[in-house]
Parts: C-alpha cells; structure tokens; sequence
C-alpha cells in the first residue's frame, strides 16, 4: 500500500513537471523575438534596488529564471555557473532571476552560497518581470544583444543529465551574439518546474 502512495505521489510531481513543460510555450504579457529589455528595478541578494539597465553587459545580457527546489533547475547549476564565469569574462552580463513567490530572499542566497552562484541574483517579488517577459519555467533563458534587443528565449540545453545533453542551445546564441552573426536557433522550448506566481 505504501508502494502504491509513493509512486502516486511521484506520478503527481512528474504531472506537475510535464504541464510546466507543456505551457512553457504560453505567454502572460510576454515579449517577442526582437523586442527590448524592458525596464525594471528588482531586489538583490543583499537588499539593494537594482535596476535592469544599470546590469547590462557591454556584449549582451543573459537573464536566468532559477530555483531553489525545483530539481530541474537544481540540475543546472553548475552549467549556469560555468557559463556566468566563460562569457561574464566575454562581456555577457548574467543575471539570475527568482520569481517564485514560496522561495524567499533568504532562501535564494543561501541557496546561490552553496552552489556557487557567484552572478547577481535579483528576486521578483510579485513576479512583475516574470509576467513583463512572459517567463513560464525554471530555468529558462532570455538573451539580449548588446543594443538591447531579445535574441533567443528557451532551454539552457536539451537535456537535465549534462551527460545526456546534444544541444547547446544557449552557448551556441550566445557564441552568435558575441561574434556579431544572426542567432541560427532564436527558441528552444523551455522545460523545468512551473514558476510559482504570486497571483
């Protein structure tokens, strides 16, 4: 019996993970391929007001939608660490965004201390960028040029096993960006845990 309200209760959580997945697509509001980085002034780690634009880097902009519990973002930190680190030094701002409203502020920085999430960490409280963007996931990844403009929007890769993974979706965007061509694959759905909103 207990076999039985173990696996029920995992084929819940999956459930959970494949509707996130599913409606990643959907847009609240949203912006579109070619649309600019909107404006806005979030909370970081330490308590400070930070605004958006004052976060931009000189090649472009990487915005991430992380999670403390969600294990598919769990499974990526260290690629979103390693990619802070590579192209940080290159010129690409990276900056993680926490919009889930059960995850607080404490949380998230304990949480980025122990990962080694050395890029700024901005919580969204009431999930205001999250909706301004449209973002459905974590993690889920939206690139800006260098001028602003939205480049790509999607999956870091195709696959939570990094041992599994064929697609660099991400790396190759941002390669793109940063050597001045047209990003060859601009979307790649998203998939991880639904972003849990404030309302």
């Amino acid at each position: 019996m207990r076999k039985k309200g173990a696996f029920a209760l995992l084929l819940v959580a999956l459930c959970g993970v494949a509707v996130a997945w599913q409606n990643s697509g959907a847009k609240m509001g949203g912006i579109k391929l070619g649309d600019r980085m909107p404006e806005a002034k979030l909370v970081d780690l330490n308590g400070r007001a930070r605004s958006l634009g004052s976060l931009r880097g000189k090649n472009g902009t990487l915005l991430l939608f992380i999670a403390t519990r969600c294990p598919v973002s769990n499974a990526y930190n260290a690629r979103m660490a390693k990619i802070a680190e590579e192209y940080g030094a290159r010129g690409i701002a990276v900056v993680g965004i926490n919009s889930n409203v059960t995850e607080p502020a404490d949380e998230v920085k304990r949480h980025a201390t122990e990962h080694n999430l050395k890029f700024t960490i901005l919580k969204d409280d009431g999930n205001k960028l999250a909706d301004m963007l449209g973002a459905q996931v974590t993690p889920e990844a939206f690139l800006f040029d260098a001028s602003g403009k939205l480049v790509y929007h999607g999956r870091i890769d195709n696959a939570q096993d990094e041992a599994k993974v064929q697609s660099h979706d991400l790396r190759d965007a941002i390669e793109a960006v940063l050597a001045g061509r047209p990003v060859a694959k601009a979307e790649a759905r998203a998939f991880g845990c639904s972003i849990k909103r404030a309302s």
